[in-house]
């Protein structure tokens, strides 16, 4: 069963070796490992020339924006299973084989995902992150997140699908699970750790939390697409007594992911918060 992984790199020299060697050192051989960079001049394709051995394909070109650059990767990918890795982000050691081996015991699953870690710019915990039980109506609700660096799929789903939505500038890997669950693709969680996500200044989630024009355009994106995705996943009902659905999602998200909710208790005290997630 062979895992095809893409890579879409853009400016981001200081993490993307942390990211390639990540999928190199899985214990897991069968990999067809693609890395898509939009034009990068901050030293990033310097450091991708030096690992282009490893790589099944390699494409350096302007694109129109994260979607596009992945769709370009999984055009040319021949893989089973397909997973997206952001060039700041990383997997954990040994999780591909899992991956793997979850797949051959559901036969029947068309999207598999786990769970991760969110860590700050120096692979420091910020907390854990326990993927929610999917669901497109508490999605649409805003209550159904799952971790997109711990989340692999059939490429025959993938490509039933029509792949990333190019419309979708912010959650592109949410819309994506949309689009699965609308095509009835089927959904098994796992509860194995598989990735760490990185949240730095430069990055979409980074910029929520900062006040500048980039932030601004950001929050501008974020409302435009939920207010999008909201429609798409709940049709008309998506303004019937939609703040309190909205309450009543989130309660039972709280209850059906006991220890994701348990975590963030703890993490607000400061249990397990800082110790370094290390990805080899």
């Amino acid at each position: 069963m062979t895992i095809s992984i893409v890579t879409i790199s853009y400016n981001q020299a200081k993490f993307v070796e942390r990211a390639i060697r990540s999928v190199l050192n899985q214990n897991y051989n069968d990999v067809e490992y693609i890395i898509v960079d939009a034009g990068s001049i901050d030293g990033s394709q310097d450091i991708i020339e030096r690992y282009r051995p490893s790589f099944a394909r390699v494409i350096c070109e302007p694109d129109s924006g994260p979607t596009d650059g992945l769709n370009k990767g999984f055009s040319v990918a021949t893989g089973d299973i397909f997973g997206c890795l952001n060039s700041d982000d990383f997997y954990l050691c040994g999780g591909l084989g899992e991956v793997a081996r979850c797949f051959e015991a559901h036969p029947e699953a068309d999207v598999i995902y786990g769970n991760g870690y969110i860590v700050d710019e120096n692979s420091k915990l910020i907390r854990r992150f326990y993927s929610d039980p999917y669901s497109l109506w508490r999605h649409g609700h805003g209550a159904s997140v799952v971790m997109q660096q711990s989340t692999f799929f059939k490429a025959s789903a993938f490509r039933d699908v029509g792949g990333f939505s190019l419309d979708n500038p912010i959650w592109w890997d949410g819309e994506l699970l949309m689009d699965f669950a609308l095509a009835g693709k089927k959904f098994e969680r796992k509860s194995h750790f598989w990735s760490g996500f990185t949240i730095h200044k430069d990055s979409i989630s980074g910029q929520k939390r900062q006040a500048s024009p980039r932030a601004a355009q950001v929050a501008h994106d974020r409302d435009m697409t939920a207010a999008r995705m909201r429609k798409k996943a709940l049709g008309d009902a998506s303004k019937s007594w939609s703040a309190m659905l909205d309450h009543v999602a989130y309660i039972e998200k709280r209850v059906l992911n006991p220890l994701g909710t348990a975590w963030r208790i703890a993490e607000h005290f400061g249990i397990g918060v800082g110790s370094r997630i290390d990805s080899q």
